[in-house]
């Protein structure tokens, strides 16, 4: 009797541990999907769009030959704007946000599942409680990477020609279905899957990176801050949002620094025409753009990206991680 009192205890114990953070680690099976989807659409298009500008600016800068490619991305902010007006730095926007609403649903669905399935099968295997959780979020980044790439790369040349519209040697377009219209007539339907090849091999494993960096460093500060195994206090709202917050905004960063020169090369080679002859390549875009501006080249648009992706990683995760504390079902 006192040895299954014990027992009894201690599985209530663990349970209470386990429910200290039961907010901060909110898996799929406890989510109303329809209202996930819902207030996710609503909160990701208002994150989007916050930090639309930014995106602008960076591949304005990526693009641009001479002098605006070797100024600040303040100095870009301000060129559009005098130039072009508010709606300037929004250009693309429309089309990137509606467009990316199917898409959102494709790589959020896949990230949850996958990330449920790969902690519940890294469970078979003796590993402590942050490499499970690190593999579950890199596994989950890499599946949701790829499956939602075939729909995003596709809007990504849409939204990004109609950015540099305007730009020396751009073309210009009527709208989304304008250039959809005009890079099918000239290329076919490969036309809209520049980059593709580059992105699946890129920014798969970036995205694996930066997931599985976002849960590593979560685990760790909840385990500094004293909420480990035998705690059984819950962490307040805001130590949660900062905790999340101080995460992100570690893993957008480091992954500024990676992905950049392939972001650069990337972006050249989906809105760039003036390769000569034959098809663009990844190849032909580096030599064009070591031969224009060196090695330094590969990091245009840096403080722009760096910007966008670190106030991206804050944002994101802390929008993502509300959106499932508002989606949990009722008990």
């Amino acid at each position: 009797m006192a040895a299954a009192a014990a027992a009894a205890a201690d599985t209530s114990e663990a349970s209470a541990a386990g429910l200290a953070l039961a907010e901060a680690n909110i898996n799929w099976e406890r989510l109303d999907k329809t209202r996930f989807h819902v207030i996710g659409a609503i909160l990701f298009t208002a994150q989007q769009g916050a930090l639309h500008p930014t995106a602008v600016v960076k591949t304005r800068m990526q693009v641009a030959e001479g002098g605006i490619a070797h100024m600040s991305g303040f100095a870009v902010f301000r060129r559009i704007l005098r130039s072009d007006g508010i709606p300037g730095v929004f250009r693309g926007f429309g089309t990137s946000a509606v467009g990316a609403l199917p898409g959102r649903v494709l790589a959020l669905t896949s990230l949850e599942v996958s990330k449920e399935m790969t902690f519940k099968y890294s469970e078979r295997f003796d590993m402590s409680e942050a490499s499970k959780i690190a593999l579950a979020n890199g596994v989950g980044g890499l599946v949701s990477s790829i499956c939602s790439s075939s729909y995003f790369v596709p809007l990504d040349v849409i939204c990004q020609r109609l950015m540099v519209q305007g730009l020396p040697g751009m073309a210009t377009y009527r709208g989304p279905f304008d250039v959809i219209n005009k890079v099918v007539r000239m290329e076919g339907i490969r036309g809209l899957y520049r980059g593709f090849g580059i992105t699946m091999l890129t920014q798969s494993p970036a995205s694996a990176l930066w997931w599985s960096a976002y849960g590593g460093a979560q685990h760790a500060m909840w385990r500094s801050l004293g909420y480990g195994n035998d705690s059984q206090t819950k962490p307040s709202q805001s130590e949660l949002v900062a905790v999340q917050a101080t995460a992100g905004t570690i893993a957008g960063a480091c992954s500024s620094i990676i992905t950049t020169p392939i972001d650069t090369i990337k972006t050249r080679l989906q809105v760039m025409d003036n390769y000569g002859s034959g098809r663009p390549s990844v190849m032909k875009t580096t030599r064009l753009l070591l031969d224009e501006d060196g090695w330094r080249g590969f990091y245009r648009g840096f403080g722009p990206r760096f910007l966008n992706m670190s106030l991206w990683g804050t944002s994101m995760i802390v929008t993502y991680e509300l959106i499932k504390r508002l989606s949990v079902k009722s008990e």
